[in-house]
């Protein structure tokens, strides 16, 4: 990757840290920035990702956010360390996606915890 891309993704980087503390994000040039590492994301996906993988990434951005920014990142990651044989393809990308659902799975567990209701028309021995 181009030492511009690595700069840009350390910008972005500071800019989500930044905004994570608090800091004016009604800034004009924080705006300018934001939408210039979003335009960096877009570019550099657009490079790594075939067609019918971005429009599933897309896809999955509508309705699960927070798994398509994972995704996003875990991509960005491997072309930035080369990691990429080419485009990644649509069945490459479901692949992805099952790796960061694992790491990402939440274990939930429900028990049952019953008691017995008594009612005014049972009796029981004590």
């Amino acid at each position: 990757m181009a030492d511009e891309e690595l700069e840009a993704l350390r910008q972005q980087r500071l800019a989500e840290l930044q905004a994570k503390h608090g800091d004016s994000s009604g800034d004009p040039s924080q705006q300018e920035a934001k939408q210039r590492e979003a335009e960096i994301r877009n570019t550099i996906l657009a490079q790594v990702l075939d067609q019918a993988a971005r429009a599933r990434l897309s896809n999955l951005a509508l309705v699960k956010p927070d798994k398509a920014k994972a995704v996003e990142n875990y991509l960005i990651q491997m072309a930035r360390f080369g990691q990429l044989a080419g485009k990644v393809s649509e069945q490459g990308l479901i692949e992805i996606l099952e790796k960061v659902s694992q790491q990402t799975e939440k274990k939930t567990t429900v028990k049952f915890n019953r008691r017995k209701v008594l009612d005014s028309d049972e009796e029981e021995d004590y």
